[in-house]
C-alpha cells in the first residue's frame, strides 16, 4: 500500500475537508451503493476550487458570467452535491440523505435539470470533458460578439474535474486536440490520478505519459505530487488562470478513499461502499463520532455559505456593468436579451425560402440554401460539420472560420472527430442563446451515439444533421450505406427525428427544428436530387409540423393509404397514379417525423389513419423495424433488412425494390 502524506492545512480548511470526506461515506453507505472513494479524495481539490477559486452564485446558478464546473467523473458525485450544499444551492441535507433513491435530487450521477448547480448531465466518461470543451467555445463566441472595451461581460472559465476513466475513453483524445487547436486558455481541467479503476490498478491497462501527450495537443500541463496540499492546488489553478493562450491540465496524484484504514488504495473503494464497519474507522481518524451520521459542524457550514455569499456581491457588480452596457450598446443588449431568453427575432421565418420548378434538389442542398437564407436574422445560430461542410451544405457562406484567431466565426470545423462533436455540441446547448448544428454522414452517427443520448436525457436543443441517409447514396457502398440508423435515432426518447421529403420539407424542417424547445433534432437529408413537389397540386410543406398529413389525396374513399418519408415519398406520388389507372383508390401520407407525429391528438391521428382502413403500406430505404405499428397486422413495409450495394444511386434502390412498379405489385398482393 503507497504511503500517503498526512495533509497540512489549517485546522478550520481540515475539518471543512474531512467533513466533505465523511459526509461521502455516510451517504454512499445509506444508499449501499455508489463511490466513496474518489470523493473523500477529491475533497482539498473541491474545497479549493468552491472556497476560493471559483465564481458562482448559489442563489442565482444561471447568472450569465459565472464560471462552470463539470464533473466529468461523474461517479464522484458526492463530491459535486455536498459541496452545492455547503455552499447554499437548493440542495438540503435530506436530499443529500437521499442519494441514489427514487426521484431524488441527487441521482448516482449528475443531471442537468435535476439539481440547480450541474451544469452538465455527466456519467458516462470522457462526455463532460468534451463538453467543457463546447462551453469554453460558447465562452469564446459570446466574448468575441458582446465584449467591448472596458466591458467584458464573458470572461468566465470552464472548471473540471476528469479521471483516468476519463483519459483512456477516445472522445477525451478527439476534444483535447480541438481544444489545444483553438488555443482555448478559458479551460481548467484537475486530472485526479489515483491509480485505480474498478478492476485494480490503472497499471493494468494505462501507462501512457499524460503530461506528453496533453503537451503535444497543446495544452499547458502542471503535475502536482500531493493532492492534500491544498496551497499548491491553489497557486497551479492562479496558473492556469493567468494561462490565456493554452487550455489547463493539472495532474494531481491523490489517494482514493483517502483516510480510510483498509480501503485506501484499492479498487475496493471505487464502486463500492467502504461498509459500516470501515466507515466508523474513518470517522475516528477523522476526530468525528462514529456513531454520528452526517455531521456538518457549525463552522464548516458558515465557512462554506460565506464563501457562497461571495458570488452574490460579483453577480451584482456584472449587472451593474450590463446596465452601463446596456446604454451604451443597446442593440447588442437586446440581441442577446432576446437570444438568451429562447426566444427568436420577430419575422425570422419571412427569410425561409419557398422552392419551385421542375429541377431536382437533394433536400442536403436545399438545407444549405435555407440556413444561409435565415443566417443573417439568427446570430446566435453556429455549428459546422465533421470535415464534411462541402458535402453536407453547412457552411454559412458570408460567414468566417471559428479559429484561435478569429473568434467571432460562425463556421466551426470539428475535424474528423464525430464523438466530439456531439459532445461539443452539447456544451455549447446548454449556454443561454447559442443554437448549435453539427453535420455528418447518417451513417456516422453511430460514432455520435451518446451524446445524442445525452442531449435527448437533458432536453437540450442541439440540432444534428445528418445526409446521405440511403442506399441512394450510392457508389461508397456498404460501409456508407445507413440501414439500421433510422430505427436506431428513432429508438431514443426525446429525439425528434425528421426526414423531409422534398427542398419544402426541408426548410420547414428547420423551422420546426429552431422553435422545438423540448430536446434535440435530427435532420435526415438525401444526398440524391429529388422532385420538388408540386404544392399547388398536393397539400402545403408546413404541415410537416404535425409529423405526418395527407400529401395527396383519392378521389374516392381510398382502399389503401401508402405511407413513406424522404426520397421515397416521390416514389408513391407516382405509384398513386398507377394506382388510380387500375381503379385502386390510395392516399399518400408522408411521414417526415414519427415523434411529431405522436404529439397529435388522437382526432388528428384517426383522421390520417382511419383505423377502418386496414390496408397500409409504408416504404422507407431503412430498417422496417417499428413502422408496423402505423402499417397494422394488414399492411406491409418495403424496407431493408440487409446492407446495401456499391452501385449508382438509382441502381441500388431498383435492385432493392424502391420502385414504381414494385411498390404497385405489393399494392396488389396486399389487397388479394
Amino acid at each position: 500500500m503507497v504511503e500517503v502524506k498526512e495533509q497540512t492545512n489549517t485546522a478550520l480548511e481540515k475539518l471543512c475537508i474531512d467533513t466533505v470526506r465523511v459526509l461521502a461515506a455516510d451517504a454512499v453507505q445509506k444508499a449501499n451503493s455508489g463511490h466513496p472513494g474518489t470523493p473523500m479524495a477529491l475533497a482539498p481539490v473541491g474545497h479549493v476550487l468552491w472556497a476560493n477559486m471559483m465564481r458562482y452564485n448559489p442563489l442565482n446558478p444561471d447568472w450569465p458570467n459565472r464560471d462552470r464546473f463539470i464533473l466529468s467523473a461523474g461517479h464522484a458525485c458526492m463530491l459535486q452535491y455536498s459541496f452545492l450544499h455547503l455552499t447554499g444551492y437548493d440542495i438540503t441535507l435530506n436530499d443529500i440523505k437521499k442519494f441514489r433513491q427514487l426521484h431524488s435530487k441527487t441521482a448516482g450521477h449528475p443531471e442537468y435539470g435535476l439539481l440547480s448547480g450541474i451544469e452538465v448531465t455527466t456519467g458516462p466518461l470522457g462526455q463532460g470533458f468534451a463538453n467543457g470543451v463546447g462551453m469554453a467555445i460558447a465562452q469564446k463566441y459570446l466574448a468575441a460578439r458582446y465584449n467591448q472595451p472596458g466591458f467584458n461581460l464573458f470572461d468566465y472559465k470552464i472548471f473540471a474535474i476528469c479521471s483516468d476513466g476519463d483519459l483512456m475513453e477516445g472522445i477525451t483524445s478527439e476534444a483535447a486536440s480541438i481544444a489545444g487547436h483553438l488555443q482555448l486558455g478559458n479551460i481548467i481541467y484537475v486530472y485526479d490520478d489515483n491509480h485505480i479503476s474498478i478492476e485494480g490498478n490503472t497499471s493494468l491497462t494505462f501507462d501512457e505519459d499524460v503530461e506528453k501527450r496533453f503537451e503535444a495537443y497543446g495544452w499547458h500541463v502542471q503535475v502536482l505530487s500531493d493532492g492534500n496540499d491544498t496551497k499548491a492546488i491553489a497557486d497551479a489553478i492562479r496558473n492556469a488562470k493567468q494561462e490565456t493562450s493554452r487550455p489547463s491540465l493539472i495532474k494531481i496524484r491523490t489517494h482514493i478513499a483517502y483516510g480510510s484504514p483498509n480501503k485506501v488504495d484499492t479498487a475496493g473503494a471505487h464502486g463500492a461502499p467502504l461498509g459500516e464497519a470501515e466507515v466508523k474507522l474513518v470517522k475516528k481518524k477523522f476526530g468525528f463520532d462514529p456513531d454520528q451520521y452526517f455531521v456538518i459542524p457549525d463552522k464548516v457550514l458558515n465557512y462554506y455559505r460565506e464563501a457562497g455569499r461571495k458570488g452574490q456581491q460579483e453577480e451584482n457588480q456584472w449587472h451593474e456593468l450590463y446596465e452601463t452596457y446596456k446604454k451604451k450598446y443597446p442593440e447588442l443588449a437586446n440581441e442577446y436579451e432576446l437570444f438568451s431568453s429562447g426566444k427568436l427575432p420577430a419575422k425570422w421565418k419571412e427569410k425561409i425560402p419557398v422552392f419551385s420548378g421542375e429541377e431536382k434538389i437533394a433536400t442536403r442542398k436545399a438545407s444549405g440554401k435555407v440556413l444561409n437564407a435565415i443566417a443573417d436574422n439568427l446570430p446566435l445560430l453556429i455549428g459546422g460539420s465533421a470535415d464534411l461542410a462541402p458535402s453536407t451544405d453547412t457552411m454559412q457562406e458570408k460567414y468566417e472560420s471559428f479559429a484561435a484567431e478569429n473568434y467571432s466565426g460562425r463556421n466551426f470545423h470539428f475535424g474528423i472527430r464525430e464523438h466530439a462533436m456531439g459532445a461539443i455540441l452539447n456544451g455549447m446547448a446548454v449556454t443561454k442563446g447559442l443554437i448549435p448544428y453539427g453535420a455528418t454522414f447518417l451513417i456516422f452517427s453511430d460514432y455520435m451515439r451518446p451524446p445524442i443520448r445525452l442531449a435527448a436525457i437533458m432536453k437540450i436543443r442541439p440540432i444534428f444533421i445528418f445526409t446521405h441517409d440511403s442506399i441512394g447514396l450510392g457508389e461508397d457502398g456498404t460501409t456508407h450505406q445507413p440501414v439500421e440508423q433510422l430505427a436506431a435515432l428513432r429508438a431514443v426518447p426525446n429525439l425528434t427525428v425528421i426526414r423531409p421529403a422534398d427542398a419544402n420539407e426541408t426548410a420547414q424542417a428547420w423551422r420546426v427544428a429552431l422553435e422545438h424547445k423540448d430536446g434535440p433534432v435530427a435532420l435526415i437529408l438525401t444526398r440524391q436530387g429529388l422532385p420538388v413537389i408540386d404544392r399547388e397540386k398536393y397539400e402545403k410543406a408546413n404541415a410537416l409540423e404535425r409529423g405526418a398529413y395527407i400529401l395527396s389525396e383519392s378521389e374516392g374513399e381510398p382502399q389503401v393509404i401508402l405511407i413513406a418519408t424522404g426520397s421515397e415519398v416521390h416514389l408513391l406520388l407516382k405509384t398513386q397514379e398507377k394506382l388510380k389507372g387500375e381503379s385502386i383508390a390510395s392516399r399518400v401520407v408522408s411521414m417526415p417525423s414519427w415523434e411529431l407525429f405522436e404529439r397529435q391528438k388522437e382526432e388528428y391521428k384517426e383522421k390520417i389513419f382511419p383505423k377502418n382502413i386496414r390496408k397500409r403500406l409504408a416504404v422507407e430505404a431503412g430498417s422496417p423495424l417499428g413502422w408496423h405499428k402505423y402499417v397494422t397486422d394488414d399492411g406491409d413495409v418495403l424496407g431493408i433488412n440487409r446492407f446495401g450495394e456499391s452501385a449508382p444511386g438509382d441502381e441500388v434502390m431498383k435492385e432493392f425494390g424502391f420502385t414504381v412498379d414494385n411498390i404497385v405489385d405489393r399494392v396488389r398482393k396486399m389487397l388479394k
